[in-house]
């Protein structure tokens, strides 16, 4: 049985922000491109490598990503490891859309999509490729199939197999110094 984990609106959190340690389970692209100030970054992914630290983080804990979805799922690991966290409700796009501030990092130039305009890409383009190969061999048809089906179970499931995947490409992940500073970060918090 899942529970939704406790939330937070956009107000709400901005007036707690110096009392709660904010981690955004968003690829290192999503999160350089706008996140809320102060936010640590630990993707959804590694957020077990930082179990350890984020147990003995005073104060609140606020798991935030771009809409909700991926912050709830960090919110129910968490609570089964034991740490309680809270989410923000419609994630750094509604904190965004109310017309709060979003911090961005210095990337040297780099911009990187967000997760879900990388999926749409990428699935776009798959499903012309199979239409594509398809007037070569009715075969290549199926891949279109796949994608469409891949992409109901998404909406059906809460979960995307595309997006773990492509969270894993270079772009969207975190330069090993920037996870180790970030849980230099949170030690640091811990110790205070």
């Amino acid at each position: 049985m899942t529970t939704t984990p406790p939330a937070l609106d956009a107000d709400q959190a901005r007036t707690r922000l110096g009392e709660l340690t904010v981690v955004d389970v968003r690829t290192p692209g999503e999160y350089a491109s706008g996140h809320l100030p102060g936010a640590l970054n630990i993707p959804l992914d590694r957020l077990g490598q930082a179990l350890p630290a984020l147990r003995r983080v005073p104060g609140g804990l606020l798991v935030v990503c771009a809409s909700g979805a991926r912050s709830a799922n960090a919110c129910a690991l968490l609570a089964r490891e034991g740490v309680g966290a809270m989410t923000l409700t419609g994630g750094t796009d509604g904190w965004s859309r109310l017309g709060h501030a979003l911090g961005r990092p210095a990337t040297g130039g780099r911009r990187t999509w967000s997760m879900d305009r990388q999926v749409r890409f990428t699935a776009g383009a798959l499903v012309l490729t199979g239409l594509g190969l398809g007037l070569l061999h009715p075969a290549w048809q199926l891949l279109s199939a796949g994608i469409a089906g891949g992409l109901v179970f998404s909406a059906l499931s809460g979960t995307c197999g595309m997006a773990a995947l492509l969270a894993r490409l270079p772009h969207n992940r975190p330069r090993p110094a920037d996870f180790e500073a970030t849980l230099a970060e949170l030690e640091a918090r811990a110790a205070r």
